[in-house]
């Protein structure tokens, strides 16, 4: 019995269910690459699920992270504050899009960031209506599933979700949605279904994760942002799985050229250490009583020393423009691998920066979901060495999610490998 098969069963008996996971148990990763417990070597393009855009254990995160733990590693905010907390939130308002005042406050999780940004905006506004979008991810809490716009696994067998919660088309044009018509819905629900004055806050993501790496058209968030101005509404923008520097600019809505009243961010954000944050118009996060929000985690001094790093990485390596390269690489090789004889099983090569999947369908007239075959491609890659991801609502997407500090001939080494996992499934399938 290999030592992974112990600890899968160890896991069966002592983990929840519910918490899904593969079978690779890491002892080790450094950079694009982790080791799992038989020893065997991985080119890591999940990054913990784009956590690690600087790759796992940069240097000067460890850096920062044992300085930090030599002064303190926990004090609470709320009772004893620091100024890497408030450093941090400095930084921040400076670098989300929008030239207005901001102000930033610190969480632990995506989802708690996202349930503190709908708070906000309710305090705010005075309004509970929330507007969120189908193949949209907000996180596993109750808020964040009553938001996602997926149902399997997120939302099955839990039951009613909280009200006051509508979702619109999100804009897909490889789906048969285009941006005219999912702003004509959003019309329309205002006239049919929705009061928009009852509505506090709208939240899209740039580049939806969960829902297939689908990128929301720029004119479209152009367009959101003028719905909001005209009925007062308070634009979320949830950056979590999309910001930090993955689509090739800081925040994926840098792209749009308009700004959100509120980003919600985490995973990058902290290289590994759990840390998020929203950040925005000051009115908007000040709308909240003293006390109405935080935690006792809040803004761990550990991670937000690892938050700094991060931020002096992305600025220092030039990891913006390096998103760029890597996506622009990546892209280049699935559309040649797209074009060859056999591989018309790949209906749809997209992404932003770094930020980059493969739609997989039966053909390309019907473009139906090919949900087995992607599970066959995750399947072979991982046993050629190589860790991806699936997702998208039909379960028929690859994510592409290295680490934006990865060498370049690892880039190569991990492609190759797609290549040729893509092969082995096609082969398998159709035999």
């Amino acid at each position: 019995m290999t030592e992974s098969t112990r600890l899968s069963a160890r896991k069966s008996a002592a983990v929840a269910r519910g918490v899904a996971t593969r079978g690779i148990f890491a002892i080790r990763a450094e950079n694009a690459e982790l080791w799992d417990a038989e020893g065997r070597r991985f080119l890591d393009f999940a990054a913990g699920i784009a956590v690690n855009n600087t790759g796992h254990r940069h240097p000067r995160i460890m850096a920062a992270v044992a300085a930090q733990a030599q002064a303190f590693t926990h004090t609470c905010f709320h009772v004893a504050p620091y100024e890497g907390y408030i450093a941090l939130a400095e930084r921040l308002n400076a670098a989300t899009p929008g030239t207005f005042p901001k102000k930033t406050m610190l969480v632990t999780t995506g989802a708690e960031a996202v349930e503190n940004a709908v708070k906000m905006a309710r305090a705010f506004t005075g309004r509970s209506g929330v507007i969120s979008f189908s193949g949209a991810f907000h996180g596993r809490t109750l808020l964040g599933m009553a938001l996602t716009g997926k149902v399997a696994p997120y939302k099955k067998g839990f039951g009613a979700m909280p009200p006051e919660i509508v979702h619109a088309p999100f804009p897909n044009a490889f789906h048969g949605v285009t941006e005219a018509e999912a702003l004509g819905h959003l019309e329309r629900l205002f006239a049919s279904s929705v009061d928009p004055e009852r509505i506090a806050a709208i939240i899209i993501e740039p580049v939806q994760g969960e829902g297939g790496f689908n990128i929301a058209p720029f004119g479209f968030l152009r367009a959101l942002r003028e719905i909001c101005d005209r009925h007062g509404i308070v634009l979320i923008a949830d950056e979590v799985q999309a910001g930090m520097a993955r689509t090739g600019r800081m925040f994926g809505f840098d792209h749009s050229g308009v700004a959100p009243d509120l980003v919600t961010m985490a995973k990058g954000l902290a290289g590994g250490f759990p840390l998020s944050a929203v950040t925005g118009r000051a009115e908007i996060v000040d709308a909240p009583n003293p006390g109405g929000v935080g935690g006792t985690y809040a803004g761990n001094p550990l991670a937000v020393a690892a938050s700094h790093a991060v931020l002096d990485v992305i600025a220092d390596e030039e990891l913006c423009t390096r998103a760029e390269a890597i996506g622009e690489i990546i892209r280049a090789r699935l559309a040649q691998i797209a074009a060859r004889q056999g591989m018309e099983c790949i209906g749809d090569v997209r992404g932003l920066g770094a930020m980059n999947a493969l739609e997989l369908v039966t053909d390309r007239t019907s473009n139906a979901p090919d949900a087995a075959l992607t599970a066959a491609i995750v399947a072979e890659a991982e046993a050629r060495g190589l860790i991806l991801l699936s997702c998208g609502t039909r379960y028929n997407v690859i994510r592409l999610l290295p680490p934006l500090t990865i060498p370049m001939a690892q880039l190569d080494e991990a492609l190759a490998i797609l290549e040729s996992a893509l092969e082995a499934a096609v082969m398998k399938i159709s035999a």
